[in-house]
């Protein structure tokens, strides 16, 4: 007689990965980038006073500094005699050094007359958001407040 064995059937067993230890060094490299990670300011805080809707009745002691940014990225000044002068042609610097030494001569001539320093600052349409924030860095450097965007120019300017 023959016997018979059954064979007994084989267990499919899935093959199992256990995950744990990988959740684990997810959340530890989650927090060593977080710790370790500097955010980089790329604007100072600037405390500028924007002009009100309405303007103001009695005109300013010192004439508005005017400041024109062109689209390649040229900082210019309107000087008094209403002639343009180019203080910064180079686009690619961060620091503006011959617009803040204008800046502080303008901030030192309101303070001697017992004014407030206003600079008025007309921006190319294709200019480029970083130059604006260049010139607002330096404004906020010579520690001038009062700042007005404008479009236009003086007809007799141009």
């Amino acid at each position: 007689m023959a016997r018979h064995k059954k064979q007994q059937e084989m267990e499919l067993d899935e093959p199992g990965l256990d995950i744990s230890s990988l959740i684990d060094v997810c959340f530890l490299l989650l927090i060593y980038f977080l710790v370790t990670t500097q955010i980089v300011k790329k604007e100072q805080e600037l405390s500028t006073a924007l002009p009100a809707v309405a303007p103001s009745d009695t005109p300013p002691e010192l004439a508005p500094m005017l400041i024109i940014l062109e689209a390649n990225g040229n900082v210019s000044i309107k000087d008094e005699s209403g002639a343009i002068e180019l203080v910064e042609s180079n686009a690619d610097a961060r620091d503006l050094p011959n617009l803040s030494k204008r800046l502080g001569i303008h901030k030192g001539a309101a303070d001697i007359s017992g004014s407030k320093a206003l600079v008025q600052i007309k921006v190319d349409g294709d200019a480029v958001a970083q130059r604006v924030t260049d010139v607002l860095n330096a404004l906020a450097g010579a520690e001038i407040t009062e700042i007005t965007f404008t479009d236009l120019l003086d007809p007799e300017a141009e």
